[in-house]
């Protein structure tokens, strides 16, 4: 696959994570967060590009409606983490979802505490976020791998060759 088409997947994973993260706004931020665009970080166990696209897409969400430098800097860094992990864990199809969980309960959970009103414990701020990201990755994002498995013309758009889809 060319650099190019590579960019532009990212790109436009990049636009549908921000997206999805600002339009739902009131829901994506804070202690007690829903983020649906997390669904998409099980994308890089079979969408290599998918990986800078959450990372700029995070950036780009916690800019423009985050805590400032702290969530624009850790919150990008753990879904990066969790990308990067993802892909790594391609292979076991039942834990390639996990590192967005543990990462950004983690990372996301303690600066989330500490930005806050402090309303929760830092523990239970903690998972509260990973809490979210195990529905969201696992209830969404492994729905989501398997309709992209199933559709040929989405993988095509896409451009997910069958290696990377036999991967997953």
């Amino acid at each position: 696959m060319s650099k190019a088409k590579r960019i532009a997947q990212a790109a436009l994973i990049a636009a549908i994570y921000a997206t999805l993260t600002l339009v739902l706004e009131p829901i994506g931020y804070g202690p007690v967060q829903f983020r649906l665009a997390e669904a998409l970080t099980v994308l890089p166990a079979f969408f290599p590009a998918s990986i800078p696209g959450l990372f700029v897409g995070c950036i780009l969400a916690n800019w423009l409606g985050g805590f400032g430098m702290v969530d624009i800097v850790f919150g990008s860094l753990a879904t990066l983490l969790a990308g990067i992990s993802t892909y790594f864990l391609r292979k076991q199809r039942f834990l390639f979802p996990l590192p967005p969980v543990i990462f950004n309960g983690l990372i996301v959970g303690t600066y989330v505490y500490y930005l806050y009103d402090q309303t929760y414990s830092h523990v239970l701020t903690m998972a509260f976020i990973a809490l979210s990201e195990l529905v969201l990755s696992y209830g969404l994002g492994l729905p989501l791998v398997a309709f992209i498995k199933k559709n040929a013309e989405l993988r095509r758009i896409l451009g997910i060759n069958e290696e990377e889809q036999a991967e997953a």
